[in-house]
């Protein structure tokens, strides 16, 4: 068991656990044609649940498996805020300042001028992805800042104040940039509450009963359980999400690499701008990557939600091959920070070998 932990847990290995779990869902998906059935978006599923109305089918099962894996994967980055650190992060100015400008004066236009030079020619991919790029995303930024070793309490901080402008702002810049949408900004609510609140919730009791029974050290020697568990999730989340379009990758991969280019180009650009900003203003390595992964990422749910509501198939099945493209590039992110971290962080992140006086800590930690 424990070499299994181990293995799950070495990075080096995680490509390959990574385009294994892709290659799987791939394979579902063109066995089962899943892409074809008409799918109950995750939140209706949990409605229906609760009403016993919900059918059971396996690709109504794997759009929920979404649910599932997402709550996999952060609650065990959750488990591990003490909380008093939020009240810290709390008092970032720059961090959340910097975060915010690049989530709502940068992010949608540039986004949106990618989707001009490169699909001007095709309407439908056009509008999903000036979608895709209007909300900064509430939940999977939390797991990757946890991979490449980030500041988890200021990644839900500034998750927190995202979640409660987008659902201000959402309305405001699908008019500005796509006309008159309509939809309901309730979604965005649910979502909050389904992707960060629940987690948030396990993650804080499971802390606070297991210091309690075990002691903070007794609880430390059970984190390689929970590390592994949110590997899991991720590697869950991949198959899931693969599997649920297995079958049109093959038949139309002209639609992927259409999305793949500005898709790519955007989270590129995004977190490398932003991370160097923050090494540039002297902040710790692990308040840069988690502000970097938090104006970087995009939240597909409400993209999905949206595109399903208020426009056509094509334009939905634009957003739904997003967190596709989004979930391995964002992981390239991820082996990126923590391959760089050394050579720009040097004595700026914890486990360095360079000790810093105590005026500069307090100095860095308020920056």
């Amino acid at each position: 068991m424990q070499a299994i932990l181990k293995r799950l847990q070495d990075f080096r290995l995680l490509p390959v656990f990574v385009l294994v779990s892709m290659g799987v869902g791939i394979l579902i998906g063109k066995q089962y044609g899943i892409s074809e059935f008409q799918l109950t978006p995750p939140i209706d599923a949990l409605a229906q649940i609760a009403r016993g109305e919900y059918v059971w089918t396996l690709p109504n099962f794997l759009a929920l498996g979404v649910v599932i894996g997402l709550f996999l994967m952060i609650y065990p980055a959750m488990t591990k805020i003490r909380f008093e650190d939020l009240g810290k992060a709390v008092r970032s100015p720059k961090q959340l300042l910097l975060v915010m400008f690049f989530n709502y004066a940068v992010a949608p236009f540039f986004m949106f001028l990618l989707a001009k030079l490169f699909l001007s020619n095709h309407p439908d991919l056009y509008v999903g992805l000036i979608i895709y790029g209007l909300a900064p995303c509430i939940a999977m930024v939390i797991v990757f800042t946890f991979l490449a070793l980030g500041n988890n309490a200021l990644a839900i901080v500034l998750v927190a104040i995202n979640s409660i402008i987008q659902m201000l702002l959402i309305p405001v810049y699908a008019k500005l940039l796509l006309g008159d949408v309509q939809f309901d900004v309730l979604v965005v609510g649910y979502s909050v509450l389904l992707y960060l609140g629940l987690p948030l919730l396990a993650g804080f009791l499971t802390r606070r009963i297991g210091v309690g029974r075990m002691g903070e050290e007794g609880f430390e020697r059970f984190r390689p359980y929970l590390d592994s568990l949110s590997i899991i999730g991720l590697l869950f989340t991949l198959i899931v999400m693969f599997a649920l379009k297995g079958d049109l990758i093959l038949e139309s991969p002209q639609i992927i690499l259409l999305m793949a280019v500005p898709m790519t180009i955007f989270f590129w650009v995004m977190f490398g701008v932003v991370y160097l900003t923050c090494w540039k203003l002297g902040f710790t390595y692990e308040d840069s990557v988690a502000a970097g992964f938090n104006s970087t990422g995009r939240d597909f749910e409400i993209a999905i939600a949206i595109a399903i509501t208020a426009f056509n198939p094509v334009v939905a099945l634009a957003t739904v091959v997003g967190p596709l493209i989004e979930v391995p590039v964002m992981l390239a992110l991820v082996w990126f920070a923590r391959a760089t971290r050394d050579k720009l962080f040097p004595g700026r992140h914890v486990g360095s070998q360079v000790k810093l006086q105590p005026e500069s800590s307090r100095e860095i930690a308020s920056s």
